[in-house]
């Protein structure tokens, strides 16, 4: 008789929610990722702006264009600072997610201990009955003799 592990639909069910978890997780590892992308191409950015309007200082221009620099720098000054907002936000996400993920993780190991314990205890039994079968055979034998 082969081995059969009672709670198997349970532990294939923790599995996808495991799995299911992970993904959500990595999800949002992604877009804290590309949020920091966005983040230093801004600073990129405003550091060349503040190149490019401090060089246009020392030489003479329209106020109009010096304003709209000031303007394209302020733009992205604030787009930046609600990036850092969005960061926040998704780290905190992703703390909660982390959570719910290793919840998730333990719960399925906590079915593979018991799923291995009870594996185990049924091959130690398998083994002490062919055993006791190869005992018997060789009692048998030796009474014939």
């Amino acid at each position: 008789m082969a081995f059969r592990f009672p709670l198997a639909t349970v532990l294939r069910y923790r599995e996808s929610i495991e799995r299911r978890e992970e993904r959500a997780l990595q999800r949002v590892q992604l877009e804290m990722a590309r949020v920091s992308h966005q983040i230093e191409e801004l600073n990129a950015a405003i550091a060349q702006a503040h190149s490019t309007t401090g060089r246009a200082l020392h030489q003479p221009m329209p106020a109009s264009h010096l304003q709209s620099m000031l303007w394209e720098t302020q733009a992205a000054e604030e787009k930046k600072k609600a990036l850092k907002q969005t960061l926040q936000t998704l780290d905190q996400q992703r703390e909660k997610q982390m959570k719910i993920y290793q919840a998730a993780h333990q719960d399925r190991e906590t079915l593979i201990n018991l799923f291995e314990q009870q594996r185990s205890a049924y091959e130690q039994g398998q083994t002490r009955a062919q055993q006791k079968f190869l005992d018997d055979i060789f009692i048998a034998r030796r009474h014939r003799s």
